[in-house]
């Protein structure tokens, strides 16, 4: 069967199949729709999961293989294969095919692919998929419907926007999907639910800021330790709240850390990045970091910005923004 990204939570409100293959472009959809199929996979009891993906000289034995393995505790598991080409090649379809003819009972297979273009769709492995299991194909918001997505997202948030904030902010993200809801929780973080003006949009999010805490982190990234501290000074004397400077800290280091440690129990990179839902475009910024800092460290950093949190709310004495340098020096060095 086909389904709509918004049929999704419905149909799995009435059970799972056993195959699911999501594909597209648009990043945040497409990772919302993967995270609620897993999350209904968890609720069916699945507790165990195996990521794999598919890159150059993949193996697809192993999937057949995984797929028969026989758990001792007979337990549900999910394998997630990711195919960043979107093309499993001969070998690939013909795994697919098998796979999908033979299904074991105790496997939710779940599939994340790129577009696909009408030859794939024709082909038999997707067929076989279509046949078994669902489909869901993200499509982009087109920009006449954006304002009303954004509007349905802030509302779901519990913030009550104005048609004006709404537009506005619309105007900002230029159908980037992802920024709009990294703006939604910034707003959220700023003024909690509640009603939102153009004003208020505006002047948390205007693109007339001097600085920004998506440029303070990556300048981190990149060992900037002078400039990422001129940054953080910049948003402190601009007003920007503690929480969205921890919010974005804390974010890009817990990101960090679960791919250090993946790569300490013997993942490669890739895998790990791909695992954790990497951009492309960051990747290189990121292997950089990582190259600085061993797993431990990132944990520890994690622990710092929980000191952070507690001090930005009043339960810590210390000055949070002290604790933002530190957390940044050691970022950056």
């Amino acid at each position: 069967m086909r389904l709509r990204a918004e049929q999704l939570t419905q149909h799995l409100g009435k059970g799972l199949a056993p195959v699911y293959l999501v594909s597209g472009d648009e990043p945040l959809q497409l990772n919302e729709a993967c995270d609620a199929i897993r999350a209904a996979a968890r609720e069916a009891g699945a507790d165990n999961r195996e990521v794999m993906e598919a890159g150059t000289g993949f193996d697809w034995n192993t999937l057949l293989a995984e797929a028969a393995s026989f758990s001792l505790f007979a337990e549900k598991k999910i394998i997630d294969l990711r195919i960043p080409s979107g093309k499993p090649g001969r070998e690939g379809g013909k795994a697919l095919a098998e796979y999908c003819g033979n299904p074991p009972p105790d496997t939710l297979l779940l599939l994340t692919l790129p577009k696909l273009d009408r030859q794939q769709q024709g082909s038999k492995w997707f067929k076989s998929i279509e046949k078994l299991g669902a489909v869901v194909q993200i499509w982009p918001v087109e920009p006449a419907q954006l304002p009303q997505w954004i509007e349905r997202r802030m509302r779901s948030a519990g913030l009550e926007p104005t048609r004006e904030a709404v537009q506005i902010l619309a105007e900002r993200v230029e159908g980037n999907l992802l920024a709009a809801q990294q703006e939604i929780e910034k707003l959220l973080l700023l003024h909690g639910a509640g009603p939102i003006d153009a004003e208020q949009l505006t002047a948390a999010v205007a693109d007339s800021a001097r600085y920004d805490v998506f440029e303070l982190v990556d300048s981190a990234l990149r060992g900037e330790a002078v400039r990422c501290l001129h940054i953080l000074e910049g948003l402190r004397g601009e007003g920007v709240a503690a929480p969205v400077v921890l919010w974005a800290l804390h974010r890009e280091i817990a990101q960090l850390g679960a791919i250090a440690v993946d790569r300490a129990k013997g993942m490669s990179i890739d895998h790990a990045m791909t695992r954790a839902r990497v951009w492309d475009k960051r990747k290189p910024l990121l292997r950089r970091a990582l190259g600085r800092l061993r797993p431990a460290q990132w944990l520890a950093l994690l622990d710092e910005c929980q000191a952070a949190d507690a001090a930005a709310k009043g339960a810590d004495p210390r000055d949070p923004w002290l604790l933002f340098e530190e957390i940044l020096a050691r970022l950056a060095t």
